[in-house]
């Protein structure tokens, strides 16, 4: 399999969109409760300082969000979220994508890259971050509403980039 990491294209728009939404419609990982429009998910990727696709194959299969954690004297910490398509799970993209936000980030001048809310549950991720070098910071117990209205705690992690 060929695996492509790139800046996204407006015509990426409707498989981001539908990935994005996929994981938010699972409801054990990201914060949103409802799904994107189309617009909505232009607008939103568009925002970021930088947004990338993962193509395997030709197709979109997963993509990161990259933005500031904070503003002003913290503007220097980033944030990212990480989407993976279901079909693709299990084949190390999500490894590769966040190995590219870690180069990207700190190309961009980030120093840190920070997860304010990785759910307990989410085993793999974790398992990742701790892989890739993430020091946990803590957890936020009962941080997280899962669809289910079950609360699990949340783990923040960091990476340096310097």
């Amino acid at each position: 399999m060929n695996i492509t990491i790139r800046e996204f294209l407006p015509e990426d728009l409707p498989a981001m969109t539908a990935i994005w939404n996929q994981v938010v419609e699972e409801g054990n990982a990201f914060p949103q409760e409802n799904p994107m429009t189309l617009k909505e998910a232009g607008d939103f990727f568009s925002s970021q300082s930088f947004t990338a696709v993962a193509e395997a194959d030709g197709c979109v299969e997963g993509l990161y969000i990259l933005h500031p954690n904070n503003v002003g004297r913290c503007g220097h910490l980033s944030n990212a979220s990480f989407a993976v398509s279901r079909n693709m799970r299990g084949y190390h993209l999500g490894e590769q994508l966040v190995c590219h936000c870690l180069e990207k980030a700190a190309s961009l001048g980030f120093r840190v890259l920070q997860f304010n809310a990785v759910v307990s549950g989410n085993t793999g991720a974790i398992r990742l971050y701790e892989k890739l070098g993430f020091t946990r910071l803590g957890t936020v117990p009962g941080g997280f509403r899962s669809k289910d209205g079950v609360y699990e705690d949340i783990i923040l992690f960091y990476h340096s980039l310097t």
